[in-house]
C-alpha cells in the first residue's frame, strides 16, 4: 500500500491506496501547529482506527502547498512509516506539460488534479478545484497545462463578510431555499452560494471560448464542490478523490521511470 497525502491551506488529505484502489481518506487540520513526532503518531492512529496497519505502508507520495509544515510532516512520515515519499513538483513525472511561463510556480495540487483528470477523462478537461481558493485549470488534448485562473474561494468570501462588516455574523455554507432572501443570514448564503454559480458558469464558458476547443470535459473536486456542482450544468461530474488519484497516477509513473 502506498500513503498519498496532499497538503492543503485548510486541511491536510490522506489517502491510502492499494494499488489503483483507494481503500482509505482522511483529513486533518492544516493549521494546528505540529512536531514530527505528532504528525508520526496521528497518522499511525488513523490509521489503526481504520484496520490498516502502518507496516502495510510501502512507500508514500507528498503534495504540499504550506511550506511551514513540510519539514515537520515529511520527517514524521520517514521516522514512523520507514519511507521517504516522493515529492510532488513541476520536475518530475506526471503524465501532462506544463505549459506556463512560470511552471515552477504552479501548486502541486494543481499539479496533481490535472494529472488525474487527463488521466481519467482525456483531454482538453477543465478542472474546476473548490477549496480554499477556487482554482479553473484548462488541460489541452495534448496533455498541457496550459491556462489557469484563481479566484477567492467561498469560504475566503464567508469569512471576509463576517469578520470585516461588523454586523454580519458567521454562518453555515449552505444553499437557501430561496434566491429571494428575506432575512440576514439567508441572504449571505445566497449571495455566497449563488455568486459562487455564477462565477463558475461565466469563467467556464469564456475559457472554453477563448480557448477554441471543443467538447471540453468540466470536472470539479474540493469540498464544496459537490453542492456547487448540483446547482449547474456546466459542470459534468464531481470527482471528490481526484488530489488523492492523481497523487496515485503520478506515483505510479515515477515507479516505472525508475
Amino acid at each position: 500500500m502506498i500513503l498519498a497525502i496532499d497538503a492543503g491551506n485548510t486541511n491536510i488529505t490522506i489517502g491510502v491506496f492499494d494499488q489503483n484502489e483507494l481503500v482509505g481518506n482522511f483529513r486533518m487540520n492544516t493549521k494546528i501547529p505540529r512536531t514530527s513526532d505528532e504528525y508520526g503518531i496521528l497518522l499511525s492512529e488513523i490509521l489503526f482506527q481504520n484496520g490498516i496497519d502502518k507496516k502495510q505502508i510501502k512507500d508514500a507520495i507528498y503534495a504540499s502547498v504550506v511550506p511551514a509544515v513540510n519539514h515537520s510532516l515529511i520527517s514524521g512520515i520517514i521516522k514512523y512509516f520507514s519511507v521517504h515519499p516522493v515529492i510532488v513538483k513541476e520536475s518530475i513525472k506526471t503524465g501532462i506539460r506544463i505549459a506556463l511561463d512560470r511552471p515552477e510556480q504552479v501548486g502541486a495540487d494543481r499539479i496533481v488534479d490535472a494529472a488525474g483528470a487527463y488521466a481519467l477523462y482525456g483531454g482538453p478537461v477543465i478542472v474546476i478545484d473548490f477549496g480554499t481558493a477556487t482554482t479553473y485549470d484548462l488541460v489541452n488534448g495534448k496533455g498541457e497545462f496550459e491556462a489557469g485562473l484563481t479566484a477567492p474561494g467561498v469560504r475566503i468570501s464567508a469569512k471576509a463578510l463576517w469578520e470585516d462588516a461588523a454586523k454580519l455574523p458567521e454562518i453555515e455554507i449552505k444553499k437557501p431555499k430561496r434566491i429571494l432572501a428575506k432575512e440576514t443570514i439567508s441572504s449571505m448564503q445566497a449571495g455566497l452560494v449563488y455568486g459562487q454559480i455564477g462565477q463558475t458558469e461565466y469563467i467556464v464558458k469564456h475559457m472554453i471560448e477563448a480557448s477554441g476547443y471543443e467538447n471540453v470535459k468540466v470536472v470539479a473536486t474540493g469540498g464544496l464542490g459537490n453542492m456547487i456542482s448540483k446547482e449547474t450544468d456546466c459542470i459534468e461530474e464531481y470527482n471528490p478523490n481526484l488530489t488523492l488519484i492523481g497523487l496515485n497516477i503520478v506515483y505510479g509513473l515515477n515507479q516505472d521511470e525508475s
